[in-house]
């Protein structure tokens, strides 16, 4: 194995995550997620999923009922993090200078000056989004894909990390605005919660409340920076990287879906799959950790056949019948570990 990382990173434009290195942001990304769990019991994969989000650069979509946790989830990660946070209750009267900012006019200095936005954040909890309008939607959204803002010809760049948690409700439809399946993509993940058990629940009954007081900082925002940059060395072979773009190949050619992941799917899901190596205290990427996470990145950038919905079929299950189809590379990629 170690022969053939040698030789594939012979070809790499970057310098490659010593060991050494992936094992100490290992330990910080655990001790993150350690952190977490102590406010939002019993869903470590949840917690998980999120913290390599973050550390990949990407943004998460949370879909579930009101009640479940989504915005301690969010509270607790910034403040496990020492980073900026800032909440958004979306509601159809928000504008988008609500969210990116505005310029005011200052009658003493005779200047305009300009008002950070909800948006200007490190963390941002985007709270029911699909209650906004669609043009505070767009805002929004490009905000994440620009990772900065522009008002009155002024660009303001935001300062990493910069990650948006956006949730939405699924039992409700009055009052919303569904987003738009390109606004979706943007998301590199999207999950739901779920009810805790009935041990957890109680749990968080009982010592809920005193968990969230007490949660304290565990990585400062530098570290953080620090372990997306080390992401970005983290080996991924031409076999693994190949074996991405068949997966999102055989999205656009499957009976039941009508249209596949888009190159976004393919961009995400090496992001994140460099982070989840990481998370595992590897330098390299394996196509286990790929297929993994498969479900969660590309899930929710498929659209299904009317003939598939009917059939109750849902995005993420389509995904993981489409990887026990796509042959797994072998001969020294590490499939097997």
């Amino acid at each position: 194995m170690e022969e053939y990382i040698r030789q594939e990173t012979e070809m790499l434009t970057y310098e490659p995550l010593p060991q050494e290195d992936a094992r100490r942001g290992s330990r910080q990304m655990h001790d993150i997620v350690d952190n977490i769990e102590t406010v939002i019991a019993g869903k470590r994969q949840i917690v998980e999923l999120t913290v390599l989000a973050l550390t990949a650069g990407g943004h998460v979509l949370i879909e579930d009922i009101p009640g479940v946790g989504k915005t301690s989830l969010v509270s607790a990660l910034a403040k496990s993090v020492d980073c900026r946070y800032k909440r958004i209750q979306f509601t159809p009267d928000v504008m988008p200078s609500d969210v990116s900012g505005f310029s005011i006019y200052n009658q003493k200095t005779g200047e305009f000056e300009f008002r950070p936005g909800a948006a200007m954040s490190n963390i941002v909890l985007a709270d029911e989004i699909n209650r906004a309008s669609a043009k505070t939607q767009s805002a929004m959204l490009e905000i994440m894909e620009e990772r900065q803002v522009t008002v009155d010809s002024h660009t303001y760049p935001l300062e990493r990390p910069y990650m948006v948690l956006a949730t939405q409700n699924p039992i409700e439809s009055l009052g919303t605005y569904q987003l738009p399946e390109a606004q979706i993509d943007r998301f590199m993940i999207k999950f739901s919660i779920g009810y805790p058990s009935f041990e957890d629940e109680v749990r968080i009954v009982m010592t809920g409340q005193k968990a969230k007081r007490d949660i304290h900082p565990v990585i400062g925002r530098e570290e953080i920076v620090a372990l997306m940059d080390q992401c970005q060395r983290v080996v991924v072979t031409r076999q693994v990287t190949g074996y991405i773009v068949s997966l999102i190949t055989a999205t656009r050619n499957h009976p039941d879906i009508k249209l596949g992941s888009s190159p976004r799917g393919s961009i995400a899901l090496y992001a994140i799959s460099r982070a989840y190596a990481l998370y595992q205290g590897r330098g390299y990427v394996t196509p286990d950790d790929v297929k993994y996470l498969a479900p969660f990145v590309l899930g929710h950038r498929v659209i299904l056949t009317h003939e598939a919905l009917s059939e109750k079929k849902t995005g993420p299950g389509l995904i993981r019948e489409i990887v026990k189809d796509i042959v797994v590379p072998t001969d020294g990629s590490g499939a097997e570990g």
